[in-house]
């Protein structure tokens, strides 16, 4: 492993790199803060991918492309004079310590738990209104779902028990299936939407990223979907004309691979 020195020489290398390429290469240029925007939304997700397949080498270098869009848009807000790379390293090392008094001051906490419910208290005397003010509108629903129920448990409103968290989504599921009866499409669209997001709170009790879960799920499905494919391409078929039976023979053999 690299020393402080030279973990400190490599970022300013990049300080450097991006400074001449602010100043000689037309498309960094160009950008603005609005243009790298789904850029590092899309840089984000790639390394969430490299996480899921656990491929450590791709880890470093998504990791190396969305620190090259923070230290960018550092570079783009010191040109107005708002902020540097300085101004953010120091704003957030100020945020950690005063939400870890804990570590940095003289409050006692007993576990993981009272860690999260001081963060968000702390949250709250710095100015902010809502406990779910910091949630991003624009994250996908069942990210949203799960950041939401984790920032209200911070402050105590919870259930207690893994098995009340069970028992409303077993509650969910009747009212989902009243309204599957009624045929009524806007009701139905509701109690699914309370359906999924008890069943994201009960993945949360049961210590599961439920994002995670779902994508593992997905994988898994194209992975025999796809090996559903070819073999039947060997047999010389086409999947809209084998009956579900054949095509059962050869999920049955993909899920004996996994």
């Amino acid at each position: 492993m690299n020393t402080r020195e030279e973990k400190l020489k490599a970022f300013d290398r990049l300080l450097t790199i991006m400074d001449e390429l602010r100043e000689e290469c037309p498309w960094d240029r160009k950008q603005t803060m609005e243009s790298l925007r789904h850029l590092t939304i899309e840089e984000t997700y790639e390394l969430g991918d490299a996480i899921l397949d656990n491929d450590l080498k791709e880890v470093q270098g998504e990791l190396g492309d969305l620190l090259l869009h923070i230290v960018f848009y550092a570079k783009i807000g010191s040109e107005s004079g708002s902020f540097d790379i300085a101004d953010v390293a120091n704003g957030i090392c100020e945020k950690l310590i005063n939400r870890h008094p804990h570590i940095y001051g003289d409050v006692k906490v007993e576990n993981e738990e009272e860690v999260k419910q001081n963060w968000e208290k702390i949250k709250l005397k710095e100015g902010k209104k809502s406990v779910l003010q910091g949630v991003p509108k624009s994250l996908p629903a069942m990210v949203k779902a799960n950041r939401i129920q984790d920032k209200v448990a911070g402050v105590g409103f919870d259930w207690e028990q893994p098995e009340q968290v069970f028992e409303k989504l077993q509650e969910e599921l009747g009212e989902l299936q009243e309204e599957v009866s009624t045929g009524d499409k806007d009701k139905i669209e509701s109690e699914f939407g309370d359906v999924l997001f008890s069943i994201i709170n009960y993945a949360r009790f049961l210590g599961i990223n439920p994002e995670n879960a779902l994508e593992r799920t997905n994988k898994k499905f194209s992975k025999r979907f796809q090996f559903l494919e070819i073999e039947a391409q060997k047999q010389g078929k086409a999947l809209k004309d084998m009956s579900l039976a054949e095509m059962d023979i050869y999920w049955n053999k993909a899920k004996e691979m996994d």
